[in-house]
């Protein structure tokens, strides 16, 4: 097949639109519709179906846009691999983590990482959803689950203990909670049930056996580890949060300690066409240098 036919097949399939496709491709409209039908025409099967909302990609059009993908993507892999040929690393690289640890632990960090390497071009996407890093959502991810798709690589990172914490202004005013029991006389915060969970434990403290028993509930849920952090500091009620949250985190204390929350595991993941990058060489021992200097 043409490589020029696909790569205006698969301009068009992005946008499922002639019109916008033109656009980003530099050509007449007219153009772009004749290669559409020339590959259609190569492969004898009809590859977009024509929508209200544009146009939409046929079954068979499906399979082949997956292919495509699947070659930019590993053509923009080999391309940015090339750029680091000389002594230091440099070009785009994309880094996601979940919104807790890349808004709060990780963006401090990123000012001393970007004067160690100013020609890699950082960009971090927070994001709770997993990014498909095959096909080059990103180039590396913190991830705090372990991946199952065969053709990643994860290096484990560090392991994250969760406890559960209120501030000192709202234990002084409504008690110190010693047992299950006696938190259901309390303001407690908590995660959805139908929103990404930034990590597989988040709902541990009511998955507990001797919370199920006495049926504890949240009165608030919010959809933002840090929204709930900013709640507790403020007074509002008590959770369970992962202890970096709330690392040095002034006037807060532990609630329960000797209640044991799960630990989480975080590691490093990056596609397998990525392993000889130097950019993500790099990163990965810079993160793992900063790691070393925590207590969390």
């Amino acid at each position: 097949m043409d490589w020029d036919k696909l790569r205006i097949f698969y301009a068009v399939a992005q946008v499922q639109s002639l019109t916008r496709a033109s656009e980003s491709l530099g050509l007449s409209q007219s153009a772009v519709s004749r290669q559409i039908s020339a590959l259609e025409d190569k492969l004898k099967i009809p590859l977009f179906r024509r929508h209200a909302r544009g146009l939409l990609l046929t079954e068979q059009g499906e399979i082949l846009f997956k292919t495509v993908a699947e070659m930019v993507a590993k053509l923009h892999a080999t391309e940015n691999l090339l750029s680091e040929s000389s002594d230091k690393p440099k070009g785009p690289f994309c880094i996601t983590a979940p919104s807790a640890i890349g808004t709060i632990w990780l963006a401090p960090l990123l000012k001393e990482f970007s004067e160690l390497y100013p020609d890699i071009d950082i960009t971090l996407i927070v994001d709770d959803r997993e990014l498909d890093l095959s096909m080059r959502e990103a180039d590396v991810a913190i991830r705090l689950f372990e991946s199952k798709h065969p053709d990643l690589i994860q290096k484990h990172l560090m392991s994250l203990n969760n406890s559960i914490f209120a501030s000192n202004d709202y234990l002084r005013d409504h008690g110190v909670p010693t047992t299950m029991a006696d938190l259901t006389k309390h303001k407690l915060l908590g995660y959805p049930t139908n929103s990404p969970h930034p990590f597989p434990e988040i709902h541990w403290l009511f998955d507990h056996p001797d919370a199920k028993a006495v049926k504890l509930t949240p009165f608030l849920r919010m959809n933002s580890l840090n929204g709930i952090r900013q709640a507790v500091k403020g007074g509002m009620g008590i959770a369970a949060l992962p202890d970096y949250l709330m690392y040095r985190a002034r006037h807060i204390s532990r609630v329960m300690p000797h209640i044991q929350g799960p630990v989480t595991q975080a590691y490093y993941v990056y596609p397998m066409e990525l392993k000889n990058s130097r950019r993500v060489a790099v990163f990965k021992n810079f993160i793992q240098r900063k790691i070393s200097e925590y207590s969390f």
